[in-house]
């Protein structure tokens, strides 16, 4: 087994710290690789594939492992030839947490050694941007709507004040703004709401089961519409989020897809794994079991 693990060296945070403290005891088992600026640890991990690794590991939040899982869609065969693995150094971590990996960075390490590997879905999004079509895989989730306006505003002295909190006081900034009315339409059915969460696993921000039946290696997107993202919302939302609860029956529609779009009548930013990254309208679609992943 050929580790290369993917780093920011410039990562704020607890986490980020003590991993940088243990560099070379890591180093010493694996090679090593580190970002230069926002983005550029996709071209790092294609780079990795090319040069014979076979486990590729995002050292970092669920931003830096959606740009290591994309970096391995760039290569031909490339999820074929390598898997992801995940040290999870950032604010939330939601993959990691679906995937059951150990929040402390020892044992963590001693999962990616072991090695244990299972396959899951891969979803991926499709959207134009300038006229150019384009595309991103995504492991755990995406959304539009509130969703991805707070997104906007959680910026990184928010989250380090108030960790994942710090997504909840984004929705109540986000709220004061004019609504997104967006639809979600698979085969003849269409929901319309201010927000829209899709998963691929039942995690979203960290704690809070939006969608309990779901799993990463059962074939389907699920997808939650809510009608209203507004104050009452949040409040019912808010201390389930805290509680690591499911939703409040009601306060959402939702479905499962293989394949679905989602539109809007305005400019509506586009999230991934916690990332905005471009605008509706989107197409989503799930290719099972594509995705080798290590896990505990």
């Amino acid at each position: 087994m050929r580790i290369c693990v993917i780093f920011n060296p410039a990562a704020r945070g607890e986490r980020a710290r003590n991993f940088r403290q243990h560099l070379d005891q890591i180093g010493a088992e694996c090679a090593l690789k580190q970002t230069a600026a926002a983005g550029g640890a996709r071209p790092l991990a294609a780079e990795a594939i090319r040069e014979g690794f076979d486990t590729i590991v995002a050292a970092g939040g669920d931003g830096t492992l959606n740009e290591v899982l994309n970096g391995m869609g760039d290569v031909a065969d490339g999820f074929e030839r390598a898997r992801l693995g995940v040290l999870p150094l950032g604010t939330v971590n939601v993959f990691a947490k679906e995937l059951g990996m150990p929040v402390a960075l020892k044992p963590a390490w001693q999962v990616l050694r072991a090695g244990k590997e299972r396959v899951i879905d891969l979803p991926v999004v499709e959207w134009f941007a300038a006229g150019k079509a384009e595309r991103r895989f995504f492991a755990q989730l995406a959304g539009t709507g509130l969703d991805a306006r707070a997104i906007e505003l959680a910026n990184w002295e928010l989250k380090k004040k108030l960790g994942p909190l710090a997504y909840v006081w984004a929705g109540v900034l986000a709220i004061s703004g004019k609504p997104s009315r967006v639809i979600a339409t698979h085969g003849a059915q269409s929901e319309t709401g201010e927000l829209v969460l899709v998963g691929n696993g039942k995690y979203y921000g960290g704690k809070f089961r939006i969608h309990p039946s779901a799993d990463l290696s059962d074939g389907w997107l699920h997808v939650s519409v809510f009608p209203k993202a507004n104050w009452l919302t949040l409040v019912r939302c808010a201390g389930m989020f805290l509680a690591g609860f499911e939703l409040p029956a009601g306060v959402a529609k939702s479905f499962r897809a293989k394949n679905f779009t989602i539109t809007s009548d305005a400019t509506t930013p586009l999230e991934v794994e916690g990332e905005n990254i471009g605008h509706l309208p989107a197409t989503f679609s799930i290719q099972p079991k594509k995705l080798r992943v290590v896990t505990p």
